[in-house]
């Protein structure tokens, strides 16, 4: 084989032919986030639904995504998924040990401790979307914002702006799974339908 034959066949290795990993973890996030939210909107319970969905798909699929998001060389991809499947598994665990007895009930400081330094994780993460697509960018806002209303929300106990961060969660949760069907949708037409 000439050194040439040799370039070509170590070429056809590097070329990344896998799906795009971008569209399981923007609908386990958005989905999970919009379960939770309806919650912080005061419509649903606090109930096995949310568990179950931010152990398994807003914790695993997420974390899945980010682990396929660095095989893809994209380094936002797997600090967002893999950091909000983290997110999500935690919260779950905060959740549970009260319930198991391996832990107090968290009091509301340390629940806005929480979410707080989520917040600032979140608004790092908002700054990145600035230099790309404007709808994510308009996701990870609302990210933000519903982070910050959950923070006065837990300091507070002011339903209202619980019920106000619910809402934002809904939208941020909607606007996520939109862009992750839509790049679906726009790869299986062959064309760009959905602008993302």
């Amino acid at each position: 084989m000439t050194h040439r034959e040799t370039e070509n066949r170590n070429s056809l290795f590097l070329i990344d032919n896998t799906a795009n990993p971008a569209p399981l973890g923007l609908c386990a996030f958005g989905m999970t986030t919009i379960v939770l939210s309806l919650h912080n909107a005061g419509i649903t319970a606090l109930s096995s639904p949310i568990l179950a969905m931010a152990l398994f798909y807003g914790g695993i699929a997420q974390i899945l995504a980010g682990i396929l998001e660095w095989k893809k060389n994209n380094t936002f991809g797997l600090l967002t998924f893999g950091s909000f499947g983290f997110f999500w598994l935690s919260f779950a665990t905060i959740l549970l040990l009260p319930v198991l007895g391996l832990s107090e009930k968290p009091g509301a400081m340390d629940m806005a401790a929480f979410l707080a330094v989520w917040g600032i994780f979140a608004l790092g993460l908002f700054i990145c979307t600035l230099k790309m697509h404007k709808i994510l960018a308009v996701t990870l806002f609302f990210v933000v914002l519903l982070v910050v209303l959950l923070v006065a929300a837990t300091l507070t106990g002011m339903q209202t702006i619980h019920t106000l961060g619910g809402l934002a969660g809904v939208v941020a949760g909607a606007l996520a799974i939109y862009i992750g069907l839509g790049q679906v949708i726009n790869e299986v037409y062959g064309e760009k339908i959905f602008p993302v």
